[in-house]
């Protein structure tokens, strides 16, 4: 059977599919930082973007208008392609990370696959570890294959390992696909990065990280 045809087999059948990307390796959390780890999971505020103007709201649509265009050969259904959009920069707005940064990891860790396995047991989008559900979640890793569950840990994980690297985003990456130290990953991320970045005709204000509890990713 061609390897096209068992995806969409699978796909069909909502079946995990076999990723490729490494995964993120355990390493034991302070209590603090689990706290704050657990407290950004959990948060329930609805992932609905706010904006100062209505000129930073334009900018927005714009944004969400050519990132579906771009997206589209890689997820044609609208309705999923839009969810996975404004899920992604809300999440990302809200970790203080850039949108097109995450839409780069996720086509390096999955390529837009919502049930990707890695060979590691790493799962969905953003190819998260199932320890991490035990860790600061409810310990349901098959959440992991939700949309916006899987995500929302993938984006606080990646704010925490660049926290835990003083902001060296190479560095980051690396703790993130358990390859620290080696650069094959990390350009691969930074270079889908340059792809997914765009820049909208309307000038959104800088953006700042969404209110999270207080010491969220912070692990203060």
């Amino acid at each position: 059977m061609g390897r096209g045809l068992l995806w969409v087999l699978l796909t069909g059948l909502g079946m995990p599919l076999l990723a490729w990307a490494g995964a993120q390796d355990y390493e034991p959390l302070s209590a603090s930082v689990r706290t704050a780890l657990s407290a950004a999971i959990s948060n329930s505020r609805p992932p609905r973007v706010e904006f100062e103007t209505a000129g930073d709201r334009l900018a927005y649509l714009e944004w969400l208008a050519e990132m579906s265009n771009r997206l589209k050969s890689r997820q044609p259904n609208f309705v999923v392609r839009r969810d996975l959009l404004e899920t992604v920069y809300y999440e990302a707005k809200r970790a203080g990370l850039e949108p097109s940064l995450v839409l780069g990891l996720i086509q390096v860790e999955s390529n837009f696959r919502k049930y990707a396995v890695s060979q590691a047991g790493a799962r969905g989008l953003t190819q998260v570890m199932p320890f991490w559900v035990d860790l600061i979640g409810d310990g349901d890793p098959s959440k992991l294959f939700d949309l916006r569950v899987n995500i929302r840990f993938g984006c606080v994980i990646l704010r925490h390992y660049l926290d835990q690297e003083q902001g060296s985003l190479f560095r980051a990456l690396g703790r993130y696909n358990g390859s620290l130290g080696q650069a094959d990953y990390p350009n691969l991320v930074l270079a889908a990065w340059k792809k997914w970045e765009y820049t909208p005709e309307l000038q959104p204000s800088l953006p700042t990280r969404a209110a999270l509890p207080t010491g969220a990713l912070s692990g203060h």
